[in-house]
């Protein structure tokens, strides 16, 4: 199969790269960043440099790869895209819009969107679900809904097989610093690298979290699911919520002598207690069978491992 994944040095894009070529495809990565230390070293995928928010440049890439499968998972993160709104409007917004309508015209390759929890806004409850109203603050969570609604619209307009998972924070082995769930990743890279960190959020602060081996296993899983067992173009998927105090115990169980202290940003706080704590992903296991494998601790022992293993991934 021929894929193309937008982002395809970023976090998750990179990981999902590796895996693709692992089974076997033909892979294209589009970034504005032509390199990465967590692919440089796997051979066989193609590497374009290309914004998705210029027409020209993404219609151009796409045309040359002539894709089966586009995974769209470029974007600006919420941290970031607090600090630069028109830049993350221009890469999130005009960027999905691109992809879409590049699809339209490139006879309708399936496209897979990487869409967020931040698209649920205040006072959603602990708890969501498919059908909680999505009313985000913050210009990450806004382009990100915009995303679905837009795929949801071009599937039904002109025929786009469109697919998303609401991802929640994904942590693993090559995850830097960059949105406002990072700390979550960085709680465990950094101690088993031997350095010291600070989380900048509350002891009692829980989000949902998912393994970047499990998040890469469901974005192939949606990818190839027959589409008579979709029952709607959108999926939220989660792994874990613990507290950061639990998910400290977790490093310190793994890691002993982890150096970990806390010292919450008021404006950080405000952002992830928008969040849900715990998403409710009965849909996506109903619908192609999504389940995590990697609960908390297993997922801390085999980050830890990655971690160790990849001293050249941020």
């Amino acid at each position: 199969m021929r894929v193309v994944v937008t982002g395809g040095t970023g976090f998750v894009g990179a990981h999902l790269a590796r895996a693709l070529v692992e089974r076997g495809d033909e892979v294209t990565c589009l970034d504005v960043v032509r390199s990465s230390p967590l692919i440089d070293d796997v051979q066989g995928i193609a590497m374009v440099r290309c914004d998705i928010g210029s027409w020209a440049e993404l219609f151009h890439a796409l045309h040359d790869a002539q894709p089966d499968l586009i995974v769209h998972s470029a974007g600006i993160l919420s941290a970031f895209a607090e600090d630069r709104p028109q830049a993350a409007y221009h890469a999130n917004a005009t960027g999905t819009y691109n992809v879409l309508e590049a699809a339209t015209m490139l006879g309708h390759p399936r496209v897979v969107f990487t869409s967020t929890i931040a698209t649920y806004g205040p006072g959603v409850g602990k708890i969501v679900d498919e059908g909680t109203q999505q009313r985000p603050t913050t210009i990450y969570g806004v382009t990100k809904t915009f995303g679905e609604l837009l795929g949801d619209y071009f599937w039904r307009r002109f025929g786009v097989d469109f697919r998303a998972i609401r991802l929640p924070s994904v942590i693993g082995a090559g995850r830097g610093p960059g949105g406002a769930s990072a700390y979550s990743s960085l709680v465990v890279s950094e101690p088993a690298r031997g350095r010291a960190f600070s989380l900048p959020i509350e002891e009692r602060t829980r989000i949902p979290i998912v393994y970047i081996k499990d998040a890469v296993a469901a974005l192939m899983a949606l990818a190839e699911a027959d589409d008579s067992s979709l029952h709607r173009r959108s999926y939220g998927i989660a792994g874990f919520s613990p507290t950061a105090a639990e998910l400290v115990a977790a490093v310190c169980a793994e890691i002993p002598d982890a150096d970990i202290a806390f010292r919450p940003d008021p404006g950080l706080v405000e952002i992830v207690d928008t969040w849900p704590e715990v998403v409710d992903a009965s849909e996506a296991l109903a619908d192609w069978g999504w389940r995590e494998r990697f609960d908390l601790r297993a997922t801390v022992a085999d980050f830890v491992a990655e971690a160790r293993a990849h001293p050249d991934w941020p």
